[in-house]
């Protein structure tokens, strides 16, 4: 199947906010990777808003023309904003305010009630589900019982050890996403994925149906430029080998 680039824009937002003003734009960066060729646009709000601002999701809403997915944890401000914008996808991760990145895919055994109440309000509204989660397959049932419509598998230890010995590495990924896919989870990935490991993360998991990636790609920006860079990023995912 064909997987789809969602950009995450958080990066952008960084470099705009460590001047102020409005350098670089998020809306026009949007534009531009969009008319690119990327899939769709992730933003990832936090509460001290020190990169994506929620006046620049509620702008993106008017801009972003192919997938919005918005990730971030389910606080009633979070659900509020979400439920408002109403995004293609929302995407829940279980933050605390002072994380850095995201760090650890849902318990979704121990928190599958209130997962189950976020899920099902999100839906109502008309918005996809995805629920990030770590590499383990018995997550994957507890998953599916939240009434989500996919997960997003959190990728920082297959791309932590992907140098030293990728088979290992894609394992746990690989028997997760089966799971999910038996469960009738769709699959997304995201996180320290880039043109070093993304395609066999590819190669190894044919149900993945989208990926989210912002750090490594924007940084790739700076050497190749942006619009190389998201063409880059497309091939890694193409069918075709190079």
């Amino acid at each position: 199947m064909a997987t789809k680039l969602s950009v995450n824009i958080n990066k952008i937002a960084t470099i705009r906010n460590a001047r102020g003003g409005d350098n670089p734009s998020v809306v026009e960066a949007a534009k531009r990777i969009e008319e690119y060729g990327a899939d769709g646009i992730t933003v990832h709000p936090r509460p001290d808003e020190r990169h994506i601002r929620q006046s620049d999701v509620l702008e993106l809403k008017n801009v972003v023309g192919t997938e919005f997915n918005i990730e971030g944890y389910p606080s009633p401000d979070f659900i509020e904003m979400v439920c408002q914008i109403k995004p293609e996808q929302v995407t829940l991760v279980p933050d605390p305010p002072d994380v850095l990145t995201s760090n650890n895919g849902w318990d979704c055994v121990k928190f599958g009630d209130f997962l189950k109440e976020v899920v099902s309000e999100f839906k109502q509204h008309g918005i996809r589900v995805s629920i990030f989660l770590n590499p383990d397959p018995t997550q994957a049932e507890a998953a599916a019982q939240t009434g989500a419509d996919r997960v997003e598998l959190y990728t920082e230890a297959y791309a932590s050890h992907y140098a030293a010995d990728k088979e290992t590495a894609i394992q746990p990924y690989v028997e997760t996403a089966y799971a999910c896919h038996q469960l009738g989870l769709g699959i997304n990935a995201g996180h320290d994925l880039s043109l070093e490991n993304l395609r066999y993360l590819k190669q190894q998991i044919p149900y993945l149906a989208e990926v989210s990636i912002g750090h490594a790609l924007i940084s790739d920006a700076l050497y190749f430029g942006l619009e190389n860079v998201v063409a880059m990023y497309k091939r890694e995912l193409s069918e075709e080998e190079f």
